[in-house]
């Protein structure tokens, strides 16, 4: 592809579990008189949008409109993530506040470019609120091109099925990425996107291709996809579709960090198609930006014009 569409009438709604990523830098030089364990000096602290937060934080990056609809908790957490989406002209975040939970946390302690450790905060949402978001999500609707379902098994997707039947219905694309082993809940969808592991937890392991396309064409048979697009790490990714299997390789050229590639890919499909490209097209801008993204320490995003460059230089 010569060319990348223009993106800036592209209007995505993403709606899934948010969570605010922290980070703590700093430098080891010794190890704690406590206990066998490193003890990081921290020199800076950095906040981002994580989750479906950063799904849509990708999507305004590449120049496109996000809705963003989820929950938070009453706290100082939940104003801080509410504050950097704020930062995003092109980014509409619709966040309903839940006093009885924490809004999610995942704390990363970082030296030299290394993780030294994680710290997840989280409590699931209540239903009430969960029964307002989907009432915002009718609300919301209409006005999407595409929708994107970001599932982190959270708690936040309790109305998944229902969610997946109205987009159906209203006849739009809805791309939902996976979390756990009951993909049932995902039936219906146009495009499901779970990377290798995911992808093996609820297929099994193989021992080849042919094996591979076959547990994959019978999973997206079984929950009546559009497509399953299965994101393979170093081996590239992989779209089924029907009776047509098509494979693009890695276009990365350094690994700092993965964390929030499955968000950039999501967020540049949904874009893509929104914005008039057919699936296999929009995998291959999709995994370059997954290319860019795995460059760059913690979640990131990647803006159009990164990708444009990337194309020029391969």
């Amino acid at each position: 592809m010569s060319a990348l569409p223009k993106f800036n009438n592209a209007k995505i709604l993403v709606v899934g579990d948010v969570m605010l990523d922290r980070y703590w830098f700093g430098d080891v030089n010794r190890i704690s008189p406590e206990a066998p364990v490193p003890v990081l000096k921290v020199e800076r602290v950095e906040e981002r949008p994580g989750g479906a937060a950063n799904v849509a934080r990708n999507i305004a990056a590449l120049g496109a409109h996000a809705t963003l609809l989820s929950v938070v908790g009453e706290d100082e957490a939940g104003a801080c993530l509410e504050k950097l989406l704020s930062e995003h002209s092109n980014l509409t975040a619709l966040l309903h506040r839940d006093n009885s939970i924490s809004t999610i946390i995942k704390l990363r302690a970082i030296a030299r470019h290394q993780q030294l450790l994680r710290i997840d905060f989280e409590t699931p949402p209540s239903h009430e609120v969960l029964h307002n978001a989907l009432e915002d999500f009718r609300v919301q609707l209409p006005l999407a091109d595409v929708v994107i379902l970001s599932d982190y098994g959270k708690g936040g997707l309790a109305h998944i099925g229902e969610m997946i039947r109205l987009v159906r219905a209203a006849g739009k694309p809805v791309l939902v990425d996976p979390k756990g082993d009951d993909y049932a809940r995902y039936r219906g969808a146009t495009l499901l996107t779970p990377n290798r592991s995911e992808f093996r937890e609820v297929a099994g392991s193989w021992k080849s291709e042919a094996e591979l396309n076959s547990k994959a064409e019978k999973l997206r048979t079984d929950l009546q996809l559009d497509a399953l697009l299965v994101t393979r790490s170093e081996d590239g990714m992989s779209l089924f579709r029907e009776k047509e299997v098509l494979h693009e390789p890695t276009h990365t050229r350094e690994v700092f960090d993965v964390s929030g590639a499955g968000d950039t890919v999501i967020a540049t499909l949904a874009v893509m198609i929104a914005s008039g490209a057919d699936l296999p097209v929009a995998m291959r801008i999709a995994n370059r930006a997954a290319g860019i993204v795995v460059g760059k320490l913690g979640t990131a995003v990647v803006s159009r014009e990164e990708i444009i460059k990337n194309m020029s230089e391969m």
